[in-house]
C-alpha cells in the first residue's frame, strides 16, 4: 500500500473520466436488464469499488457490461414470469441468484480457475461477442421506435383470455394448498373468480404481453407491429443520440461522446417540454440493502436458477479476465487472475445485496482509465465514488432522461461490441472440413453455431456447445496430424515418402524384412487410438520384431495407454516382439502404472537410444532369406 497514492493525479483523472463514461452505460444497462436504471447505477458503484479494492488488475474499471447484462436480462425475465409477472415479488429471488453468482466467482478464484480461461478458443469468444451485439441491437429497436408492447392496447387485449385463465389457475392453486377441501372452499373459489375485475385481467394481460415480447425472438415477432406504430419523436431522439455519439468522436475524444449525447439530447427534450417517455424514476439517497434476500430466503425458490448463477459467474470470469489481458498489454504489467476473480466476486455479491445488476471488467472503461493516466486500484475506486456522488446529487434529474436516448446508446454499444476482427477473417480462414460435399472452415462453422445459438436460444449453452465442438475439432486435427506423422516402415521402404531419422542411417539392409520401425510423433491420446491400433495389421508377416520410436511422444493419456496395450498384445499373438526406444518420462510412467511395463514389455526391451536397441537386436536376429 506504500505506493497507493503515488500516482494520485493520474488515478484521479483516470477514475473521473472512466466514471463519466460509465454513467450513461450503467443507466442503459440497467434499463436493458429489466430492473431499471437504478439497478445499473448501483451495480456500477459497488462492483467498480470492491472489484478494484480486492481485485488483481490495477487499472481495471468494473461494472455492468453488455455480455453480463444480456444474460441477466434473460434470467430476470424468466424469474419475473414465474412469479406472476410481479417484479417486486421476484426481486429477492433475482438478487439471490446474483449474490450466488458472486460467491461462485469467489470460489473459482480461490480454486485457481483463472489460469485456465486462456484455453477458450477464439471462434467461441468471437461468436459469443458478436451474438451479444446482435442481441442488444435487436432488443433495442423496439424502444428506439417508441414501441412498448405493454402500452399497445390492441396487442395487450389479445392476451386477456389467457390472463383470465392464469388468474383462475392461481385461485385453484391456492385451493390445492389447503389440507382439506370442502364445499365451502369451492363456493369461495367461485365467489373469488366472479369478483375478478377488468383491471386485474388487464394487469395480467400486460404482464403476459411483456413476457411474450421479451428477448430476441419476442422482438423479432413484434417488429412488424412496431414499424406500423412508430413514435416518431422517440425515433428522432434515438437517432439524434446515435448521430452525436458517432459524430462527436470526429471532433474530439477528450470528452466521452456518449455522455455528450446523453446530456444534449436529454436537455433539449426536457427544456423543450417534449412529450417523450422517460426512464424509470431513480430512488433518491444512498442505496439500501435488500434484506429480503436473507429474511425470505428459500432454497426451493432459487434451485431452478442455480445453473443461471453458475453461468453468470463463468461469464463474468471470462469477461473480466479478457479485459485484464488488454490492460496488461497496454500497461506492460501482469495481472493476478485468481485474485481478480475474488475481487469481481466480492463486487458482484455486494452489488446484489444493494439491488445492483452483476457486471465484470469493462474494456472500454478500463482503456479510458489507462489513457487518462490511471495507474493503480485507486482509479477504479474513484470512478465508483464519482458515480455515487452523481446518484446522491443528480438522481431526480437523471430520472428525466428519455428512454429513447438510452436505447440509442445501447444500439451503439451493440454495434461496438461485435467482433469485427473475427468477422473480417471469415473469407481467409482455411476450409479444412467437408460437410455434405461443401468445404468449410471449422473455425468459421464454430463461430456461426455459437452466434446463432446464442441469439436464438441460450448464451451459456451456446458457449458450452462451442467449447465441445472446438475440442472435438482440435482432437480430430491432432489425431489426423499424428496419424500422418506416425508411420510403419522397414529400413528401405520409402514408398510413403517417409524420411528416416538420422540415427537410422546405419540400419542393416539384411534385416529389413525381420525388423520394422514405428515412428510416433505427437501426443498419443484418445483422438488417435484407432489409427494406432491398426499398427498390428500394417506389419508384414515376415516381421519378428517391431521397434516403437517414442522420442517425439510428449504425452500419453489413459486411452493411449490402453491402445498401446491392445497393439502389443495383438503383435505378441503373432509372435512379434515389441521394443521401445526413447520413451519420455510421462508416457513411461503411464505404462508402468497400467503394468504394460514390465508385464508385456520387459524393462530390458526399453532403450534410451536407437543404436542401443539395434546393438541388442543384432546379437540374435538373423536374415531369414
Amino acid at each position: 500500500m506504500k505506493d497507493f497514492f503515488k500516482h494520485l493525479k493520474g488515478d484521479a483523472f483516470g477514475g473521473i473520466t472512466a466514471g463519466i463514461v460509465a454513467l450513461p452505460l450503467a443507466l442503459a444497462f440497467g434499463v436493458s436488464s429489466g430492473l431499471g436504471p437504478s439497478a445499473g447505477l448501483y451495480g456500477a458503484i459497488f462492483i467498480a469499488f470492491f472489484a478494484a479494492l480486492f481485485g488483481g488488475t490495477s487499472t481495471q474499471i468494473s461494472g455492468p457490461t453488455a455480455p453480463m447484462t444480456a444474460v441477466s436480462m434473460v434470467v430476470i425475465a424468466s424469474i419475473v414470469s414465474t412469479n406472476d409477472g410481479d417484479a417486486s415479488k421476484a426481486l429477492p429471488i433475482i438478487l439471490t441468484v446474483f449474490l450466488l453468482a458472486g460467491l461462485i466467482q469467489i470460489g473459482l478464484g480461490l480454486l485457481g480457475i483463472g489460469k485456465y480461461i486462456k484455453y477458450i478458443p477464439y471462434p467461441v469468444v468471437s461468436g459469443f461477442m458478436t451474438a451479444i451485439g446482435v442481441m442488444i441491437i435487436i432488443t433495442q429497436i423496439l424502444p428506439a421506435l417508441g414501441y412498448y408492447p405493454k402500452e399497445d392496447t390492441a396487442y395487450v387485449d389479445t392476451f386477456k383470455p389467457q390472463a383470465n385463465e392464469v388468474i383462475l389457475d392461481n385461485i385453484l392453486k391456492e385451493e390445492k394448498g389447503e389440507a382439506i377441501l370442502s364445499i365451502n372452499d369451492f363456493e369461495e373459489s367461485i365467489k373469488t373468480a366472479k369478483s375478478i375485475t377488468p383491471d386485474q385481467i388487464n394487469t395480467e394481460a400486460k404482464t403476459l404481453a411483456a413476457s411474450n415480447a421479451s428477448g430476441v425472438i419476442g422482438a423479432v415477432k413484434l417488429m412488424p407491429k412496431a414499424l406500423k406504430n412508430i413514435n416518431f419523436l422517440e425515433l428522432i431522439l434515438a437517432l439524434a443520440t446515435i448521430l452525436i455519439i458517432y459524430g462527436f468522436k470526429r471532433i474530439t475524444k477528450a470528452v466521452p461522446s456518449t455522455l455528450v449525447a446523453l446530456v444534449v439530447v436529454s436537455g433539449i427534450a426536457y427544456f423543450a417540454k417534449l412529450n417523450y417517455i422517460s426512464i424509470q424514476e431513480i430512488p433518491f439517497g444512498f442505496p439500501t440493502p435488500n434484506t429480503e434476500i436473507f429474511t425470505s430466503f428459500s432454497l426451493s425458490a432459487i434451485t431452478p436458477y442455480i445453473l443461471a448463477s453458475v453461468s453468470l459467474a463463468f461469464l463474468g470470469t471470462i469477461d473480466s479476465l479478457l479485459t485484464s489481458v488488454i490492460a496488461d498489454n497496454m500497461t506492460k504489467t501482469k495481472h493476478k487472475p485468481n485474485k481478480e476473480l475474488v475481487g469481481q466476486g466480492i463486487g458482484n455479491a455486494i452489488a446484489s445485496i444493494f439491488g445492483g445488476i452483476p457486471g465484470a471488467g469493462a474494456t472500454i472503461r478500463t482503456v479510458v482509465n489507462i489513457n487518462a493516466g490511471g495507474k493503480t486500484k485507486l482509479s477504479g475506486m474513484i470512478a465508483a465514488v464519482l458515480l455515487l456522488v452523481i446518484l446522491l446529487a443528480l438522481g431526480p434529474v437523471a430520472s428525466k432522461i428519455p428512454a429513447a436516448v438510452l436505447a440509442g446508446i445501447l444500439l451503439t454499444v451493440g454495434i461496438g461490441v461485435m467482433d469485427y476482427k473475427g468477422l473480417k477473417a471469415i473469407p481467409n480462414l482455411p476450409r479444412d472440413i467437408n460437410l455434405f460435399g461443401l468445404k468449410l472452415s471449422s473455425e468459421v462453422l464454430i463461430m456461426l453455431i455459437v452466434l446463432i445459438l446464442s441469439v436464438f436460444w441460450n448464451l451459456i449453452n451456446a458457449v458450452g456447445i462451442g467449447l465441445v465442438l472446438s475440442s472435438l475439432m482440435f482432437m480430430k486435427k491432432m489425431g489426423d496430424f499424428t496419424a500422418r506423422q506416425s508411420k510403419v516402415l522397414n529400413y528401405i521402404d520409402t514408398r510413403e515418402n517417409e524420411i528416416l531419422w538420422s540415427d537410422e542411417a546405419s540400419f542393416p539392409e539384411t534385416l529389413k524384412e525381420e525388423i520394422f520401425i514405428k515412428h510416433l510423433s505427437g501426443p498419443l491420446f484418445f483422438g488417435y487410438t484407432n489409427e494406432f491400433q491398426e499398427l498390428s495389421e500394417q506389419i508384414s508377416d515376415t516381421a519378428s520384431h517391431v521397434i516403437l520410436r517414442m522420442d517425439k511422444v510428449p504425452y500419453m493419456d489413459q486411452s493411449g495407454v490402453y491402445a498401446v496395450e491392445d497393439t502389443v498384445l495383438a503383435l505378441q499373438l503373432r509372435e512379434i516382439s515389441v521394443y521401445i526406444v526413447g520413451v519420455q518420462k510421462q508416457p513411461l510412467f503411464m505404462m508402468e502404472r497400467i503394468d504394460i511395463v514390465p508385464d508385456l514389455i520387459p524393462k530390458e526391451y526399453i532403450f534410451k537410444t536407437f543404436d542401443e536397441c539395434m546393438n541388442h537386436l543384432q546379437t540374435f536376429v538373423k536374415d531369414k532369406n
